[in-house]
Order: C-alpha cells, then structure tokens, then sequence
C-alpha cells in the first residue's frame, strides 16, 4: 500500500475537513494524490476558494498540492487508503456521542474494496475501533476484516492556535489490525511526518494513548483549580505559588483555568464511560471532571460577591467578558466554558454582560448559545473579565481598562497574565 500510494498508483481519501482533517490532506496531497471529503458544502466551497474554515491556515497552505474536494461521498470510491477525522463529541449527559464517526464509517464502507485501508484518527475509548467501527465496515461493504481489507488507527495531536507544535513536528503514533497493516500505515504516515512515528503494538493501546493525554492534562489543571480555590481562601495568588514551586526541576509547571474544547473537556468522559461499562467507577477521573466542569461557576460566583461587597447590586451590575473561544488564538467555540460564566452571572439577575472575541464567529456563538458579540467598549463597567487570553487581549495597557471601567471596579484575569501590570483596578486572579 505505502507503495502504491508513494508513486501514485492508489490514493488517500481524507474523510472530515475540519481543524484536524484539513492539514492532514493538505500535507499529504504534497506527497500523494488526495481526495478531501466533507458534508458540509459551504466548508468544501470555502476550502476551494483556498480559505481554512479554521482560520488556522493561510491560502499559501493550499498552493503545491495534489488534491480534489469534494461533499458527495460516492467521489472516494476510488481511493485505496481512508482517513476518517471527524468529531467525537460527548452528548448531555457527558456519554460518547459517536454518531459522527458511525457515519463517516457507513459512508467508508458502502465504497470499501477489498486490499483497502481504513485508519480512524478520531478520539474514542479504547475498543471502539474494532468493536463499534469495523462492523459497520463489515456489513457496509459486505467484505470481512482482515481477510479482505486493513484498519488502524492513528491518533490526532494537533493543537490549534499552536505554530510550533504543527502536525509534522509532533511524533505520530500508528497502530494497524495486524502486522502488515502497522507496518503500511506507519510507512504512509512517515511520508509527511517530519518527528517520525511511533508504532503501537495494538488498535486498542493506540487509542487508549491518545485518550489518557488529554486526560492527564485534564487532571493536572483540575489540581490547580482546586488549589486556586483553597489559595483563595487563605489570600494567597495562585500563580505567585506556581512560580515559587516551579523552581523545583521536577515540579509541573500547570495552570488553573477554564477547561472546554473538543479534547480535555470530553476526553475523559470516553475514559470513564469505559470504565464505567467494565464495571469500574473512575473516581479521580470524575473528580477532576467535576473540578473542571464547576470553574466557569466558581468564577461567576467569585466576581458578583466581590461587587456585591463594593456595595453594586446584581441587576445594575454591568460586565465586560473579553474572549468566548474555548482557548485563545482560536475561532473554535465548541464546549466554551465562558458559557457557563455568563449563564451563571446571568442566574444572579445580571442583564448587562458585554462579550468581546475578535476570533469567534458571531453567527456560530449566536446559533450555539444564543450569544452576542459586540465590538465597542459600552462601559463603564463594574468587572471586567479576561476569560481567554487571545493576543489583542493581553499587552494592553492598564489605561485602556480604566477608560472602560466604573468607579471601584473589579478586574479579572484568569490566567493570571496581568498579575503585577495592574495598579489602579482591584485585581483578582485564579
């Protein structure tokens, strides 16, 4: 197959052209011949038209590259090597929601081949791949696994807004369903990953690699919020104690904050729904869950009994939030926690609550959660809140807040990223 591929002979269909599918196809349509596959027509006309929906490319990426996008999913009947990068998202209640990647599948097997390969890059608790995907395979294409076609599975890793650690910078992990097919994929993925590859000795540790990254970082901050809110307690600032104890060589240098998105927020949710169904209960998982989930509540919490006790009541209060992304540099919206502030604030009978976010879509944040954005400063505001830390937020210069603020108004910063640049406003941080 890697081969094939290599001289042309057989191409690679890229299933999902989001943040993750994207760059993938591109980089490879360097190398080989590419067919990118997306239902949704208005991001297959954005990305003809040399334009990342993701806003994480420039058109230069598009130039040099072998490649034909497409929304019909009869046009990948003829590649040989399928990549499936849809999402994974959890559904209400915090349950794997694979009803994306399930049709992706059916789509993959209703042209699958026999000698064909499927790898699935798309975050799942281990076992999914084999247990949940390669049956529909099976009854899509009438073939049988392993016998008549290959399947692997390879983790995503990209991080976006990230211009370092880029998709050929960071090492990939590549697993197949026997040894044939790991060594193929691996040799497919080294064409255009410069870190080089690292070849899991199964389907299932693949997958069980990727899911427990998330989750550790999950776990890591859920510790530093914990800390944040008994270093509140006792009037100490989180961050000063970070620096203190980061001196220490083997200290991990982690950071409280708001924790959405598409992969730390859900991750470990598959985690736990595993466990869950082999008869465990993951109690430090869900506890660091539970830590997370309750920041943007914590934090709403916080700032209304700090106005409260500068004698502001609730329904006059008035709140700027800067940032509504689920992470900074980054259009993405999904799984947001500054929802959850803004939801809590309004719970307390809040109704002026201005959000600012030069990177978030106003269409998306209106459609998803009912949200407005706004462009101007319609101050004065009692609090101010650096929720997500995008570059336009964070080298302003503290006068710019005072000319939006109210008389004894409050400023808060998240991440700490103004700690000790603040001198005239009554800070308070994580």
């Amino acid at each position: 197959m890697y081969e094939e591929i290599k001289s042309k002979q057989a191409s690679i269909a890229v299933v999902g052209l989001g943040y993750v599918g994207l760059p993938i196809a591109l980089e490879f349509a360097r190398k080989a011949s590419v067919i990118g596959f997306d239902l949704k027509q208005d991001r297959v006309e954005m990305i003809r038209q040399k334009q990342d929906p993701s806003k994480e490319m420039p058109p230069s990426a598009f130039e040099g590259v072998d490649i034909a996008y497409t929304s019909d999913p009869q046009d990948i009947q003829s590649a040989r090597f399928y990549i499936v990068t849809v999402p994974t998202p959890i559904n209400e209640h915090n349950e794997p929601e694979l009803t994306p990647l399930l049709n992706a599948t059916h789509s993959v097997g209703k042209v699958l081949k026999k000698g064909d390969y499927v790898v699935f890059e798309s975050t799942v608790f281990p076992g999914a791949t084999e247990e949940e995907c390669v049956p529909v395979l099976e009854n899509e294409s009438g073939l049988q696994y392993i016998r008549d076609f290959k399947v692997g599975f390879s983790p995503e890793r990209i991080n976006p807004g990230d211009k370092n650690h880029t998709l050929v910078s960071i090492q990939k992990v590549t697993s197949g369903c026997d040894e044939e097919s790991a060594r193929e994929i691996s040799r497919v993925y080294d064409m255009i990953i410069q870190a080089g590859v690292h070849q899991a000795s199964s389907i299932k540790v693949a997958e069980a690699a990727k899911i427990i990254e998330n989750t550790q970082r999950d776990l890591n901050i859920a510790f530093m919020n914990e800390l944040s809110i008994i270093f509140n307690r006792m009037g100490i600032n989180t961050f000063e104690v970070i620096e203190a104890a980061a001196t220490k060589w083997n200290f991990l240098k982690f950071y409280p904050g708001l924790v959405g998105g598409h992969c730390i927020g859900v991750d470990p949710y598959y985690l736990t729904y595993k466990a869950q169904e082999l008869g465990y209960h993951a109690q430090i998982i869900n506890a660091g869950r539970y830590v997370n989930d309750s920041m943007g509540r914590y934090l709403a919490k916080q700032v209304v009994k700090k106005l409260i006790n500068k004698d502001k009541h609730p329904r006059q209060m008035r709140i700027q939030i800067l940032g509504a992304t689920f992470k900074e540099n980054v259009s993405d919206i999904r799984n947001s926690r500054v929802v959850d502030l803004i939801d809590e604030l309004k719970s307390y009978g809040i109704q002026k609550i201005d959000v600012m976010d030069p990177y978030a879509s106003v269409r998306e944040l209106k459609e998803e959660y009912g949200l407005e954005l706004t462009e101007s400063n319609d101050g004065p505001y009692d609090a101010i809140i650096l929720a997500v830390n995008h570059d336009q937020f964070t080298d302003m210069p503290e006068q710019e807040f005072i000319q939006r603020a109210a008389p004894d108004a409050l400023f808060v910063d998240v991440k700490g990223i103004y700690r000790n640049k603040i001198h005239h406003l009554d800070y308070w941080s994580l």
